[in-house]
């Protein structure tokens, strides 16, 4: 299995941080965001083979990583040349990922690292009949509504996801964590998928469509903290949980 990791995004909240470097590069306790993020993932998985979505200041991440090998994992990068949102992202991934599941995560999204081993063996242990062909990690929040919205039904299965709903409409306290495992199928629908209302290509879209087609989505409650570092407070927060604040 390879992981899919989207790196593209330049985080204009946290400038100047970012003038020179994508916000996944920004140093926590010394160490760039997504070498922290990767080197979680295979501590906690077999996972060696890492496809990167980059687009701002890409040459910051692809120099920095190479081909992997000083980490022995193997890397390859892709170029999202606009910014299209989350769902173009992934679906640019769809040559280098190949025909097999695969992990895919956000390189700006922290979690408590145990999180990539439980969705990994979710997703090896699982029997059901069909098989899910999405695993989608979830976190609760008093409103999802900077996130996305996740309606689970009874058994778990997700009915629906609903991207950043407006605040204090959302009748789930369900928010997308931004850890996934898909079949590939998923590029069959971030393919067809089209702009939303915020002009861009939700994920959440390519999902809700794989369900209405009648495939099975299942969530998985992601465990210990979950850190968005979208704004300087969170990148000082996180800092200061290592132990060193930013200078």
């Amino acid at each position: 299995m390879k992981a899919l990791i989207l790196a593209a995004g330049r985080g204009t909240r946290l400038a100047p941080l970012t003038d020179d470097k994508p916000k996944p590069m920004l140093p926590i306790a010394g160490t760039p965001m997504i070498e922290r993020i990767l080197t979680n993932i295979a501590s906690q998985t077999p996972i060696r083979e890492f496809v990167l979505i980059t687009g701002y200041k890409a040459e910051a991440v692809e120099s920095y990583f190479g081909d992997g090998s000083k980490w022995g994992w193997s890397m390859s990068y892709v170029a999202q040349p606009v910014p299209r949102g989350v769902g173009d992202a992934v679906n640019c991934g769809k040559a280098e990922v190949g025909n097999s599941p695969f992990l895919m995560t956000y390189g700006d999204i922290m979690l408590d690292p145990s999180n990539y081993g439980s969705i990994f063996a979710k997703f090896q242990e699982e029997v059901a009949d069909p098989r899910p062909k999405a695993i989608v990690g979830l976190n609760w929040v008093e409103d999802p509504w900077a996130g996305a919205a996740v309606y689970l039904n009874a058994d778990g299965a997700i009915e629906r996801i609903q991207e950043k709903p407006p605040i204090g409409t959302a009748t789930t306290h369900w928010n997308n964590a931004g850890l996934f495992i898909f079949d590939p199928m998923i590029f069959g629908y971030t393919s067809r998928i089209m702009p939303s209302a915020r002009g861009e290509f939700e994920l959440p879209d390519a999902v809700t469509a794989m369900i209405n087609a009648g495939e099975l989505v299942t969530g998985f409650e992601l465990q210990g903290k979950w850190r968005d570092v979208g704004t300087h407070d969170d990148y000082n927060a996180i800092n200061k949980e290592f132990e060193v604040v930013p200078t």
